[in-house]
């Protein structure tokens, strides 16, 4: 008998390559037109409207401390609670098949941004494969409104 498996779409930011999975994905859309959101947190690019629906454009650059995207970013869309979100990616890779089994825990040096995030890694060819929770992505907003007002930051003694 085989090992359970699970489908991942799998991109790359920066060097990185991401994987989410499959069952999350709604859509692959190229992002047009992204209108700034005052007061939105670090990770939010802003929000467009897509086929009448609202979009929440979250850029996975700005969480992971990365540049900022250039023209040419692409978006994978999933939904939660009612809302639709696009995690912005710099290119698409392919849908992978990935052995339950094969999927480890976060290595210790694995870099905290990516980590906070991160529902585990999986070496894929000579590379690591970083699977990422959408509902922790989901909540950077959160986090990032936090850090703008400074209400996580420890108070200077």
């Amino acid at each position: 008998m085989s090992a359970p498996e699970r489908e991942f779409v799998t991109a790359r930011i920066g060097g990185q390559l991401v994987g989410i999975p499959i069952a999350r994905a709604r859509e692959v859309f190229s992002p047009q037109a992204i209108t700034p959101v005052p007061a939105a947190g670090k990770d939010i690019a802003g929000v467009l409207n897509l086929r009448g629906r609202i979009v929440t454009m979250i850029d996975l650059r700005s969480h992971f401390a990365m540049p900022a995207y250039a023209d040419g970013a692409l978006a994978i869309g999933v939904d939660e609670g009612g809302d639709s979100y696009g995690l912005m990616v710099d290119a698409l890779d392919e849908v992978r098949r990935l052995a339950t089994e094969d999927i480890q825990e976060n290595p210790v040096n694995l870099d905290e941004p990516l980590r906070r995030v991160s529902a585990g890694v999986c070496k894929v060819e000579d590379e690591l494969l970083v699977v990422l929770d959408v509902d922790r992505i989901l909540k950077t907003g959160d986090i990032a409104s936090e850090e703008r007002t400074g209400a996580a930051a420890p108070a200077d003694e």
